[in-house]
Order: structure tokens, then C-alpha cells, then sequence
């Protein structure tokens, strides 16, 4: 993942934490903040969390004997302050900034999600603190404009990046993991060969594809199938690189890649499928996006879809407020639900949603890959400045 160079953590107080109103409001906050966290996380039930606490002694959160186990080291007592104040977005700056690490910062995650209760990242106080990070997401709208903005500042941060911790088929969206020592391109080429036969194509068929990422699923199907293939995207350093992988192949004549948003999109196509784009849409769009779907979908088309969604019962406390992935990783992005996408799909569209599959536990693995692929460095955190049917498979709840 990436942070924002440079980008503040607590917006609505100066930029320096040296600053005399930073610090009056440590020096009037700091005991009430821990004991208030540490109060709530005493409610701690699946395993056991330490927390090592700045001034050298320790807390056990969880039965004394409960696994699995993680630690945690509180550098700063201002961490407890930023999370009190903004939760999520307050935990995850701190952890760049250094206010807090772990040896294990998959499991603290997967614990914290599995005692959400002891640990709660929302509050009216949370809401109040962040409206700054709330208001300049509402202001990163996905129009045509808005989008290649957005999609820019995380797509077009350098193929050589991506490279670093991506397998060789170049996907950046979940794979599908059918063993557990299944390797990261085995399981990205399942997840193309399951898209695939879903789909169908025929050698006779034109496929449209929107977000073509670096020309992976584009290549699989044009190889694969015989079929051709329109690719499109808003980044123009995935439509290079992935042009150039098209030429490599020699698929000219069966694979373009074009630089062109969702709302031009002109022509007839068979198949549609789109992995992984939807959350760069927006919901004010949605309607705009699939009616575009159905405007250029043949008769007896298909139309596949991967998304990360995000369950029902949390949208809707989900899309009014900003959270850290938003502010820091994908400015405009959101996440559907499945209940909005057949609520816009059936309101605004002839499109029905036919079959969903849910596979979590794959992009957790995925994401587990590509953690370990990338290189030590400030990248992996501990330090401000860089680094980063119609429902899938391979999608999930986050």
C-alpha cells in the first residue's frame, strides 16, 4: 500500500505535533484517550493482543493463553489520542508516522476485524474530527474529468512499481486460490480461466473489457477463445504497457487497448467484463456505468463483473464518511454492496443479476503475496513519505 507524501493525519490541528495547541490538546487529552482505548480493547475476545506501552510496561488483551497472538508497541501516547479522535484514518497515520509497529501487522489487522467490538473506529468524534478527510472525498467526484485525476495518482504511479510486487500476468485485482501452495500466477491465471468459461466467448464474439489493468484478462481471452477484444482504460501508463504486452504477443489484430472512459463507449459487444473498476466509479455513477453496459450489450450478452464490495448491513454507515484507503490509497474510490448493484441494475437497466460468488479468504491470501513480494523499504510502513453472474470470482469482503 501507499501514503501520501507529506499528507497530514490530524487535519483539523496545525501541521507540526510540536505545535502549542497540539500539545495542550495531548496534555489535556493523553490520559483520557488511553484509558478510554484501553478500556475498550479490555473487551478483547478472539486471541490475544500486548500492547507494549511507551513508558516500558505492558497489557494483555484476551484470555492469557489465547491464540493466535500479536504484539504491538505504542511509540507515542499520541496515538491514542488519534485514534480516539479518528479512528481508522488516526490508526493508520500513526502507523506511518511511527506512533506505533508490530512484527505482525497482517494478524494485529485480522484481530482488530475479529474484535471489532472491543475496538471501534467510529464514534460521532471520529466523525466531527475527519469531516476535512470526509469533505475532500465528496470533492474527488468521478466524472470524466474527476476520474483520470483519481485513477492518475494511484495508477500512473509507475509501472516499475507494480511490477515489484505483482506476478508476472500483471493482475492487481484477487486471485482465485484453489490450493493452499497454489503460487500468485497460478492462482491469477485460475482466476482468468474461471472469467472465462463464465463468459464463453466465441471465436466470432467482440469482447469489451473496462479497466484493462495491464492487458492480462485481455490477453487470456484473445488467446484463448479467438475472440476480439477492446480493452479500455484512463490510465495511460497501464494503456502503454499493456499495448506493448499486446504487440509482444503478436494479438494486434485481436486485442486493442484504448485510452477511453466508460462513457464514450460506442459499438456492439457480446461479452463485457470488467475487473475490479467498479470502485473507481462512484455511487452518484453507478446508474451512468451500467446503463452504458447495457446500452452496448448484444442481445444474449454477458456481462462479468469482480468487485471488492463491502456487506450490506455497513454500507450505508460506509459511503458517509471517508476512511483511510480513501484519503491515502484510492482518492474518489468506493465500494459497492451487492444489494446496491441489483437495486441500480434492476432500476436503471434490462441487465438481471444472474450468479454471485463471494471469496474473501482468496483476496486475503492475494494481498498476502503481494506483501511479501514487495521489497523492504518505506514502502512496507514505519515512516511518513511514500509507499505505498455480476459479482465475481474473486471479489469479497474486505
Amino acid at each position: 500500500m501507499l501514503a501520501s507524501p507529506g499528507a497530514r493525519a490530524d487535519n483539523l490541528l496545525p501541521a507540526s505535533d510540536d505545535s502549542p495547541l497540539v500539545q495542550w490538546l495531548d496534555a489535556r487529552l493523553g490520559a483520557v484517550a488511553r484509558r478510554r482505548v484501553l478500556d475498550g480493547l479490555a473487551a478483547w475476545r478472539v486471541g490475544r493482543l500486548t500492547v507494549h506501552l511507551p513508558e516500558g510496561t505492558s497489557a494483555v488483551l484476551g484470555a492469557a493463553d489465547a491464540e493466535p497472538h500479536a504484539s504491538v508497541r505504542i511509540v507515542r501516547d499520541r496515538f491514542f489520542r488519534r485514534m480516539l479522535l479518528h479512528g481508522d484514518i488516526g490508526v493508520g497515520d500513526a502507523y506511518i508516522d511511527g506512533d506505533w509497529h508490530t512484527d505482525d501487522l497482517a494478524l494485529v489487522v485480522d484481530l482488530a476485524l475479529r474484535n471489532q467490538q472491543a475496538a471501534p473506529l467510529e464514534s460521532m468524534a471520529t466523525t466531527l474530527w475527519n469531516v476535512a478527510d470526509t469533505w475532500r472525498h465528496r470533492r474527488r467526484r468521478n466524472t470524466a474529468h474527476g476520474s483520470r485525476t483519481n485513477i492518475h495518482a494511484h495508477y500512473d504511479l509507475g509501472n516499475e512499481f507494480f511490477a515489484l510486487f505483482l506476478d508476472p500476468t500483471l493482475a492487481y485485482s484477487s486471485a482465485v486460490f484453489l490450493a493452499p501452495g497454489d503460487t500468485l500466477e497460478a492462482a491469477q491465471l485460475e482466476k482468468f480461466r474461471q472469467w472465462g468459461e463464465r463468459l464463453q466467448p466465441r471465436a466470432t464474439d467482440h469482447v469489451l473489457e473496462i479497466g484493462s489493468g495491464w492487458g492480462g484478462m485481455a490477453l487470456h481471452l484473445a488467446r484463448t477463445y479467438g475472440c476480439r477484444v477492446t480493452s479500455i482504460t484512463v490510465s495511460e501508463e497501464q494503456r502503454a504497457l499493456a499495448a506493448a504486452r499486446v504487440a509482444a504477443a503478436g494479438l494486434q489484430d485481436r486485442v486493442a487497448i484504448e485510452l477511453r472512459d466508460y462513457r464514450h463507449i460506442e459499438g456492439r459487444y457480446d461479452r463485457v467484463v470488467s475487473i475490479e473498476m467498479i470502485e473507481a466509479v462512484g455511487q452518484e455513477f453507478w446508474p451512468g456505468f451500467f446503463q452504458a453496459i447495457d446500452r452496448v450489450l448484444a442481445p444474449g450478452g454477458r456481462v462479468g463483473i469482480q468487485a471488492i464490495t463491502i456487506p450490506d448491513q455497513r454500507f450505508d454507515q460506509y459511503v458517509r464518511r471517508s476512511d483511510w484507503i480513501q484519503k491515502h490509497i484510492f482518492p474518489g474510490g468506493l465500494l459497492p454492496c451487492l444489494r446496491e448493484v441489483c437495486a441500480v441494475t434492476a432500476r436503471h437497466t434490462r441487465l438481471a443479476v444472474t450468479d454471485v460468488e463471494d471469496r474473501p479468504l482468496d483476496y486475503a491470501t492475494t494481498l498476502r503475496h503481494w506483501r511479501g513480494r514487495l521489497p523492504p523499504g518505506p514502502a512496507r510502513g514505519g515512516g511518513r513519505g511514500g509507499g505505498a453472474g455480476l459479482i465475481p470470482p474473486g471479489g469479497g469482503h474486505p
